[in-house]
Formats: C-alpha cells, structure tokens, sequence
C-alpha cells in the first residue's frame, strides 16, 4: 500500500503523553499562589492545548493582564520544579513511534507547550530521536493558529497534502484546518468525542495503537 503521508505531526499533552493530571494540579496551585479562585478541573481540562498566555485569558478573562502573567509565573514553577506529579507516555506511544519511523514517515510535534517544557520531557523519555522538528507554543502563535503547523512544513519540506496533523483537543483540529492539513483525532485526551468530531476530522480514534493502524 502507498502511504497517504510524508509528515505526521503530534500534539504532544494529551496524545503523546498522560499528563492531564499534572496541569491541573498546577493550574489550580496557580491560583492558590496569587490568591484568585480556581477555575476548577473541567475548566482546567479545556484550555489544555493552548498556550499560557491565551489558557490564562480564557480562564481569567476579567483579570488584569499583570496578575495573568504572574499566573503564568507560577503555573511554570509548579510545573517545572515543584509538582512532582508523574507523568507517563500513553500505552503504545513508544512503539508506534518507533515503527512509524522505521516505516520512513516524518514526525513532528505541534504543542502548546513552551520550549524548556518540551525539551524536558523529550529527554526524559527519549523520544526526541524520533522527531525531524518540534514547534512550542513560546516559539509561535498558540493553536488554532497555523504558524506551528506552516514552520512544521517549511522546516521539512513536505506538502501540505501530505502532512497529517493527530491530537486530542479541538484547537489541533482547529489548527489543522487553518493550515489546510489533514487532521485525526484522538478520545483519550481532553476534549470529547463530540467535541472533536464537530471539527469534522477525518477520524477520530481510541487508542495511539489505532492511531498507528489508521495511518495507511
């Protein structure tokens, strides 16, 4: 069979990795830490995906521009050095990273995470020898804007035809659409089934085993 994609690209919280308990947990010391209500883990879970800047407008849209980048601040503390909150790769990412690759398609990752984020966790589970580019949400403007995607593209050279976008939250879907790429969504993350299928993806799976079975 003829391989439908060159490039595949992955959000990486909530479809790469288990990490929805964490954020949470740190949003909510966040707030705690600058004295404002916490918005809750329904809310919380949400605006996964996107990047700080535009998760604290869509939770605090009232509150000053300083006290959201003092949140900001703090989220990154809890994080990056203070929450130890374990984080696991979601049964099967390894192998199927491993055998996409071996297959010859490209990989990438797409995340609202910031670069140091990213950087971290790739090394921690030693996957970053399976990805020719990652975009952080710190080096371009959040999903469901197309930048990531569009530096994706350039830095690979690959079509947009040929490129296939997978993730768990509607701002994927979302930015997939907006840089005219394919997109599959994942169940397992954050966002709902029915949201993601009103993003009208061309799939919408339960497992990375499935997501490694779609891919033709």
């Amino acid at each position: 069979m003829i391989a439908r994609y060159d490039l595949i690209v992955f959000d990486w919280d909530g479809t790469l990795m288990d990490s929805e308990r964490k954020i949470v947990r740190c949003m909510s010391a966040a707030a705690a830490d600058v004295g404002i209500a916490d918005p809750g883990a329904d809310a919380i879970r949400q605006i996964i995906g996107l990047g700080l800047d535009e998760a604290m407008e869509q939770l605090y849209p009232q509150a000053p521009a300083a006290l959201r980048k003092r949140l900001v601040e703090r989220y990154r503390e809890h994080f990056l050095e203070l929450d130890q909150t374990e984080m696991l790769l979601f049964p099967g990412v390894e192998e199927g990273l491993a055998g996409l690759s071996q297959n010859g398609f490209l990989l990438a990752v797409a995340t609202g995470k910031a670069r140091r984020g990213l950087n971290r966790v790739l090394e921690e589970t030693g996957t970053a020898r399976y990805f020719a580019a990652t975009r952080c949400a710190d080096e371009a403007f959040s999903k469901p804007h197309p930048q990531m995607l569009d530096d994706i593209l350039e830095q690979t050279g690959v079509p947009r035809d040929r490129a296939l976008m997978v993730g768990d939250t509607t701002y994927d879907m979302l930015m997939a659409r907006n840089a005219g790429v394919g997109a599959l969504a994942v169940s397992y993350g954050v966002h709902s089934r029915r949201q993601l299928l009103e993003c009208e993806p061309l799939g919408c799976v339960d497992s990375f085993a499935a997501v490694c079975g779609w891919i033709p």
